[in-house]
């Protein structure tokens, strides 16, 4: 028994000592990052900010869509970790495209319009240039808050395109991130207000009794009360969605990392527990945890590197130390995933984005199965994260 052991254990030392360490898988990112970025730039008006891939060619989009804000945000991230100056000009280049989107809220996606670019841009560099905007893009989030709801509206569908008065989504939960930074900055309690009433008002009425989400709850703005509670992305209304759980945890992870309050932690516990339940054994889940075609069923990369990102910062905050490792090995084994070959894109390859296998959305036959901005930048953050670097 004992010289079975003795070979046991150092078949698991010969193991792991293959196993590539965190260090050089972050640097091996990075560098296909810088490449892969440098070249997407190349591709780009000075109006355009990459989107995806459509038939084989790289689709991009104007300004007012609302992942504009994540392509100059990875180009933060990547400046953060190689300091190259050629990166940082790009980054500053793409945030000033989106200027315009930060006086005027279309949408709750302001936040993330705002955030990754001129947030980023502020964080890192603590050039007070890109201050103001994401004070005045909190402002104009915040006219979208309904107090009879106790929440900020999401989406402008008409009622008659879409039988909805006042939809709010979990995705929303992302955007407070606007309105607390916002007020850090500025110092107007509102913002903040906002920004906890709506956490409240979702922890409320967003989740069922497991701590899955659903994606939609349309609200009567006169009287606050819930007129339904739907999908628009995911398989059935009462099925579990990915990347809308993803954004439920991350969310909640980082109004507790900004406000403090408890409850916020204990939610995204509840979440984080449902999800590491569900997951695949590579830890990148399918694009919806209740998709009838399972285990054939697409996986999306995107909510996959979200949910790293948020598990690696919950696993800080928790008090709860095993909980905190279950946390940190559940990214950890996501990361290594997204970072193999079935993920992460050869330089050259991709049309020039990082990470291949992310769903928009599936029921509205978009983009399904190709790369997205927002998969890479969350991707990217979760590395800078397990470095101690955000």
């Amino acid at each position: 028994m004992k010289k079975y052991l003795l070979l046991l254990a150092t078949a698991v030392a010969a193991l792991l000592s293959c196993q590539e360490s965190e260090k050089a898988l972050t640097d091996r990112v990075f560098a296909v990052a810088a490449r892969q970025y440098a070249d997407m730039e190349a591709s780009l008006s000075e109006t355009t900010l990459p989107r995806t891939i459509e038939a084989d060619t790289l689709r991009t989009s104007n300004p007012t869509w609302w992942c504009a804000g994540f392509y100059p945000g990875s180009l933060w991230y990547i400046y953060l970790r190689t300091g190259d100056g050629n990166i940082r000009a790009m980054a500053e280049k793409n945030t000033r495209k989106v200027y315009a989107e930060t006086q005027k809220a279309r949408s709750h996606d302001i936040g993330f319009v705002t955030n990754c670019s001129y947030g980023n841009a502020f964080r890192i560099t603590g050039d007070t240039t890109w201050r103001q905007p994401i004070i005045d893009a909190a402002h104009a989030l915040a006219t979208r808050f309904n107090p009879n709801v106790g929440a900020t509206r999401s989406w402008n569908f008409s009622a008659k395109r879409k039988k909805w008065l006042f939809p709010v989504i979990i995705d929303n939960m992302m955007n407070l991130e606007l309105l607390m930074e916002a007020h850090k900055l500025c110092g107007v309690d509102s913002l903040r207000d906002i920004a906890l009433t709506h956490a409240n008002t979702t922890i409320k009425n967003h989740f069922r009794d497991d701590y899955s989400t659903w994606h939609v709850v349309d609200y009567d703005p006169e009287d606050g009360s819930v007129r339904m509670k739907c999908t628009h992305q995911g398989y059935s209304d009462d099925s579990a969605w990915a990347r809308g759980q993803a954004w439920g945890l991350y969310g909640y992870t980082m109004m507790y990392r900004e406000s403090g309050e408890k409850a916020y932690l204990d939610q995204a516990e509840h979440i984080a527990s449902y999800l590491i339940g569900r997951l695949p054994s590579d830890g990148i889940p399918y694009w919806d945890f209740d998709a009838p075609e399972i285990p054939d069923a697409l996986r999306d990369a995107s909510a996959g590197a979200i949910m790293a990102s948020a598990l690696i910062e919950l696993s800080r905050l928790t008090a709860d130390r095993n909980a905190a490792k279950k946390y940190l090995a559940t990214a950890r084994k996501q990361v290594r995933t997204l970072a193999g070959p079935d993920y992460l894109a050869e330089p050259g390859e991709n049309c020039h984005f990082l990470l291949k296998h992310s769903v928009g959305s599936l029921p509205g036959k978009s983009e399904v199965d190709v790369p997205l901005t927002y998969a890479d930048y969350y991707f990217l953050e979760a590395l800078l994260r397990l470095e101690g670097k955000l």
